[in-house]
């Protein structure tokens, strides 16, 4: 729930490499070296309740620097001039940020890099379709803020044939750190392989480079989150489908430390703000994964 410090690698672009034609949305984000900087909204500072609650070193600056995978569009990805970062999770967080009266700085990160970035102090926030599940919970504090599920996809056609639920034989490509990499497929693969027709997983950096290999053949299949399959399918231009029912839904959450579980419950009331706007509905529908929306924000749920 994904080297993404490369500023030209989106999963836009992994498919124009495979010679797709693509379309971008638009961000309100600003471009800084390779990461991407907001503007807050003047009003912002008026909800002081939220402001105390930011952390000492985050309200000095200003600014919430933000660890970002950027190759999950349309939930995250670089735009056209390959430094801006923008999604559905950008605009949103942003929002989110105003609440606060901050800036947000989006750095580009691996994204199985960006959950011990967080805890290191290098990043303030994790913000990149991070499924929540007890493992992470372990590690940082997570703030609900949308649901998806696992989908498959595979050439037009689905010319191998696909079926998530037999994919022995196939070669299936996913992208490093998710939870299908980490918790889906290594169920399916032992079960193939006592069946004696192993799967063949072709781990990706970037979801870019996973999507790309089924576009161009090197890939049966893939399996990714469902907003981002959607978002593939529709920008392919007719190379790859969505195969399957989309499943083993849960819930998307903001990486927040530890010590920081104050700053975590101000997110969710930040939140619960935006929803009664309707700025938080606004945030998913400009990308088309309104479906997603939940309103029961919390603190590891």
């Amino acid at each position: 729930m994904t080297s993404r410090t490369r500023p030209a690698v989106m999963l836009l672009a992994g498919l124009a490499s495979a010679g797709l034609a693509l379309s971008a949305c638009g961000s309100d984000s600003l471009s800084s070296g390779g990461s991407s900087t907001s503007k807050a909204a003047p009003s912002a500072t008026e909800n002081q309740d939220l402001a105390a609650k930011v952390p000492a070193k985050i309200k000095s600056k200003g600014t919430i620097t933000i660890g970002v995978d950027a190759s999950y569009a349309p939930n995250e990805f670089l735009a056209a001039d390959g430094k801006t970062v923008e999604g559905f999770d950008v605009d949103l967080f942003n929002a989110v940020a105003q609440k606060f009266g901050l800036k947000t700085q989006w750095v580009p990160a691996n994204f199985d890099s960006i959950i011990v970035g967080v805890q290191s102090g290098k990043y303030d926030v994790g913000v990149s379709s991070f499924t929540i599940n007890d493992k992470r919970k372990k590690q940082v504090n997570m703030v609900s803020y949308f649901n998806a599920g696992t989908q498959w996809a595979a050439a037009k056609g689905n010319p191998k044939k696909v079926d998530p639920n037999k994919p022995c034989g196939l070669k299936v490509a996913v992208q490093k750190g998710t939870v299908q990499e980490e918790e889906d497929l290594p169920v399916k693969a032992k079960k193939c392989q006592a069946e004696g027709k192993p799967i063949t997983v072709l781990p990706f950096t970037g979801q870019d480079q996973a999507t790309a290999a089924v576009a161009t053949g090197k890939a049966d299949a893939m399996l990714a989150d469902s907003p981002i399959v959607a978002y593939a399918v529709k920008q392919s231009g007719g190379k790859i489908e969505a195969v399957g029912d989309i499943y083993d839904a849960a819930p998307y959450g903001y990486v927040i430390p530890k010590t920081e579980t104050d700053f975590a419950n101000a997110i969710v009331e930040a939140l619960k703000q935006l929803d009664q706007s309707g700025d938080y509905k606004k945030a998913l529908s400009n990308f088309g994964v309104e479906a997603g929306a939940i309103s029961n924000f919390a603190v590891n749920p």
